[in-house]
């Protein structure tokens, strides 16, 4: 039996391993990507499965200047990834604004993080079937790009749930300046488990980098 790593892909083969992936320790973590146990699903299970489309457009509404803000930010991470500078730099000047209109979230824990990301986790997969069933490939890409970043920040944040502050204890937080893909260790990984870009494309998160 294999198991897939939903964030980075990594395989867990049994036979290879000789151990059986249920027989892992819960603590157990992706050797590729950091992700939790519960991040792996057997190979044969497809990665979005078929959901129901037909309530998509009632479910459209405006975004909101977060996300709105999210989505140039992203843009302008794409730009930068095809050596596009002026037009990431635009792009990231619109998520600045967007950014600096956004309202503060009321009451904000990481146990509503933990919420929100499961929620966009489940949107993503309903956004892939409809990309999918509208053969659109491009869109159809980022749902899965989106849903591994999605399902990275959902696992480290069930495991500061679970471990608190010791979790980032002498250890360092990189982020992939390309995809945002978070790593946590003593230094970047020597390529992206998402985009595959090199660990120079990494930004270590510091004290001074938080404020």
């Amino acid at each position: 039996m294999k198991y897939v790593c939903q964030v980075c892909g990594y395989i867990y083969d049994e036979e290879k391993e000789g151990v059986p992936f249920a027989s892992l320790p819960s603590d157990w973590k992706c050797p590729l990507c950091g992700a939790a146990k519960s991040d792996f699903a057997p190979q044969e299970e497809k990665a979005a499965t078929e959901l129901p489309v037909a309530e998509m457009d009632e479910e459209l509404k405006e975004l909101t200047p977060g996300q709105l803000s999210a989505l140039f930010s992203n843009l302008s991470r794409g730009c930068e990834k095809q050596y596009m500078a002026k037009e990431s730099t635009l792009f990231e000047e619109i998520a600045d604004y967007f950014s600096s209109i956004s309202p503060s979230i009321p009451d904000p824990t990481v146990e509503k993080l933990s919420a929100m990301l499961l929620k966009d986790i489940e949107d993503y997969r309903t956004l892939r079937a409809v990309a999918d069933s509208n053969a659109d490939r491009g869109a159809a890409r980022v749902c899965v790009w989106g849903e591994k970043v999605t399902r990275m920040l959902s696992s480290l944040v069930t495991r500061y749930l679970a471990e608190g502050e010791k979790m980032l204890k002498e250890t360092s937080v990189w982020v992939c300046t390309v995809c945002g893909f978070v790593y946590i260790g003593e230094s970047a990984p020597a390529q992206c488990p998402v985009c595959k870009v090199p660990a120079w494309k990494f930004e270590e998160i510091t004290e001074r980098s938080k404020i």
